[in-house]
């Protein structure tokens, strides 16, 4: 069975067996504070720290009763219903409708078998309160199509909810009911967290309400496929249809992050959950509380991972960082002077650890912040200043994927390019026609262009040559292929 992400943790038409458990109750409603998300750990303290309890390995165990009595009146079921709608029909139906027409002023049934509304679909999630005027927290994919949207609250209170803001690209929604002084979380800090570290989870998984699951941090800094603005934290709490958008807390009781994914062959838990960082979601919170979007920054760079390869092939004393393979002409980062081959080590002095951390870091900066990158060029270290462009939805940002790659040292033999060959592409280079030996082991193919070796471009055979023999054992080629650039490690020692 193939493996896969399921992102649809907030349940559709949830099957006979799960039953709410809570009754809804009606409240007054009341005016709105002005608490942001960002404030909530200064605007709310639990009403005791949460203490110790029982050891284990002579070290103390969080006292998880306590916790879940302190926060849990913070945690929300999130209900959504999609209203039925009209199916769209084209021009060419208007003749249906005038028989339609004839049938129903005569007291007949349609022709059409009964009317072409889709029935309405019902959703479970969670969520949880950060401000005392009703702001909520949730997931993007758990209201993002609603119609109407319901807060049950652990006294039974039941509110209507309406959406302020969804963010798709790092699944964070803002949703706002009518309260007073009610009960908020506290906001902790994610980059503190420690594989190993003991967290829990507070949910309606199955529409089961105000469940809790506890376990461990099993890794922080993750990528899922198709995400590069989120560094999940990877947990082995279990994490069902309905969590979506529920806490994760860490043994003080504060939030670290908003419970999104898993990853499962079955579609339910099987050890591997994700949350989206707290820092992330408080973020991405306030934006769409002050301005209803959210404006995610780029640089205009298509990054890719490092290897011990690549490392070595670029002199690199470990193999931490970002490599550059493409920059976006008139980009920020061509602006900036980012050239492919550059290795991002740095970003505002901070080290970063891989192409993940990269597009998270940049992604979640407001467009017109100044940055300063710093890169590995040509053995050295260079720093770069640029100014955050805006994340447009219609612009293909280049993406590193690993794939394929470059006869003599390397096993290719290469032509160089036609004159309309290079108009098809926009730019130079040498195309690979047989590929054996170290560059078929790498991956590459016959139809491949190479663009540079390192950051030297290569538009003759003399020159491929050259740049691979004063390359050593390893080299990283640069090449392109259905429209797509890549570093690839070729081991020719």
């Amino acid at each position: 069975m193939s493996l896969f992400v399921a992102r649809r943790l907030a349940g559709v038409a949830i099957v006979a067996f799960a039953v709410g458990a809570c009754s809804p109750q009606s409240s007054s409603a009341a005016a709105p504070q002005t608490d942001s998300p960002a404030a909530v750990a200064a605007t709310a303290q639990p009403p005791t720290s949460v203490q110790p309890v029982g050891t284990l390995n002579g070290r103390m165990l969080p006292d998880f009763a306590t916790l879940v009595e302190q926060v849990g009146p913070a945690v929300v079921n999130v209900s959504v219903v999609e209203k039925a709608h009209r199916v769209a029909r084209g021009r060419d139906d208007a003749r249906d409708d005038q028989v339609e027409e004839f049938f129903r002023r005569f007291g007949l049934p349609s022709p059409r078998g009964g009317n072409e509304d889709t029935p309405q679909r019902q959703g479970e999630g969670s969520g949880f309160i950060v401000s005392g005027d009703g702001y909520i927290l949730t997931n993007a994919h758990v209201v993002a199509d609603a119609d109407e949207v319901t807060v049950r609250m652990t006294d039974r209170r039941e509110y209507s909810a309406k959406v302020i803001g969804v963010d798709k690209r790092t699944d964070v929604a803002v949703i706002k009911i009518e309260g007073k002084d009610l009960p908020v979380v506290r906001l902790g800090d994610p980059s503190k967290l420690r594989p190993g570290e003991w967290v829990l989870a507070i949910g309606s998984p199955f529409t089961f309400e105000n469940s809790v699951t506890a376990g461990i941090v099993s890794a922080t800094g993750r990528a899922m496929p198709g995400e590069d603005l989120v560094p999940f934290i990877q947990t082995d709490v279990a994490v069902n249809p309905g969590n979506s958008g529920g806490p994760l807390l860490n043994a003080a009781g504060q939030v670290v992050g908003v419970n999104s994914q898993i990853y499962s062959r079955s579609g339910g838990y099987m050890g591997l959950s994700f949350a989206i960082p707290a820092d992330v979601a408080a973020n991405v919170a306030q934006q769409l509380k002050t301005n209803g979007k959210v404006s995610h920054g780029r640089l205009g760079i298509g990054i890719q991972g490092l290897n011990q390869s690549l490392a070595q092939s670029f002199n690199l004393p470990d193999s931490n960082g970002a490599l550059v393979g493409t920059v976006e002409k008139d980009s920020p980062a061509d602006k900036a002077g980012f050239q492919p081959g550059d290795v991002i080590r740095k970003v505002d002095n901070v080290a970063v650890a891989d192409s993940t951390d990269v597009t998270s870091r940049i992604g979640n900066m407001a467009p017109g912040t100044k940055v300063s990158v710093e890169v590995w060029r040509e053995g050295k270290p260079v720093t770069l200043s640029a100014t955050i462009g805006t994340f447009d939805d219609t612009e293909k940002v280049a993406k590193a994927n690993k794939s394929a790659q470059g006869q003599g040292k390397l096993g290719v033999a290469v032509r160089p390019l036609t004159q309309d060959e290079k108009a098809e592409i926009g730019h130079d280079g040498l195309v690979v026609e047989n590929a054996t030996g170290p560059a078929a082991r790498a991956g590459i193919q016959p139809g491949d262009v190479i663009v540079s070796v390192g950051s030297a471009k290569v538009t003759t055979l003399e020159q491929l040559k050259r740049q691979v023999d004063k390359a050593g054992d390893h080299v990283a080629l640069l090449i392109e292929r259905n429209g797509q650039k890549i570093f690839v490690p070729v081991r020719i020692g």
